[in-house]
Formats: structure tokens, sequence, C-alpha cells
């Protein structure tokens, strides 16, 4: 096994880990730092013109915000729950632009919007 490869699977197991002992509130955490970082991953893809790896980046963090989206209980969240669905909406298209218009002005701004979703819930946490 290369060294690379290990590495790959000490991650996968530190995350698998880390899913299977978190809160429910420690899983969004994880998935809106998840989406970030494969917006990071597809912004260095775009510098090194790796458009399938940037395609595939861009993806995986759209796919995580429909999680989030769908996760969300409007029943119990109300209007903070609708405005974080229709959040989470605006950035998933704003990724499949991003991605079709190798925009790193639109991948920031999504990284921005996620910055701000994570550190609201960082102080739901703390509030706790």
């Amino acid at each position: 096994m290369s060294y690379s490869k290990g590495l790959s699977s000490y991650q996968q197991n530190n995350l698998e880990s880390a899913v299977n002992e978190a809160s429910p509130h420690k899983l969004v955490d994880l998935l809106l730092k998840g989406a970030m970082e494969k917006i990071e991953l597809a912004k260095q893809c775009m510098v090194q013109k790796n458009i399938e790896k940037k395609g595939l980046n861009i993806s995986h963090a759209i796919s995580i915000i429909d999680g989030l989206q769908a996760s969300l209980d409007k029943e119990k969240g109300g209007e903070l729950s609708e405005n974080l669905f229709n959040l989470y909406e605006y950035m998933s298209k704003r990724l499949v632009e991003a991605n079709f218009n190798n925009s790193f002005i639109m991948l920031d701004e999504v990284m921005n919007l996620l910055s701000t979703v994570k550190s609201g819930w960082e102080e739901i946490s703390d509030a706790k």
C-alpha cells in the first residue's frame, strides 16, 4: 500500500468514526465543513485546469447541501427553516453556475454563505 493510499484509508476511518459518534448537531457541522472543503478543492482544480475533478468536487458539495436542505424540519423550524431551505437552494444553483462558468467569484460567494451558516450553527451549540 502506498503512502497516499494509507493516508486516504486513515482519513476515511477517522471520518467514519467521527460520523458514527456525532450528535445530530455535530453531523450538520461536519456536513457544512465537508461542503466547504469540496468547494476549496474545486477551486484548486480550477487553478490546475483539472475540469473533471473540479466538477466532481462541486457535485459533492451540491450533494452535501442538498442533504442539508432535505434534513430541514419545516414544521419545527418555521420561518428559519424555510429561509435555510431557500438559501441552500440558491447555493446549489450558484454552484452549478460556478461549474459551468469556471467562476471563482461564485464559488467564493457560496463559501461565504456556508461560512455564515456554519458560524450561526456553532453559536447555537455554544448557547446550549
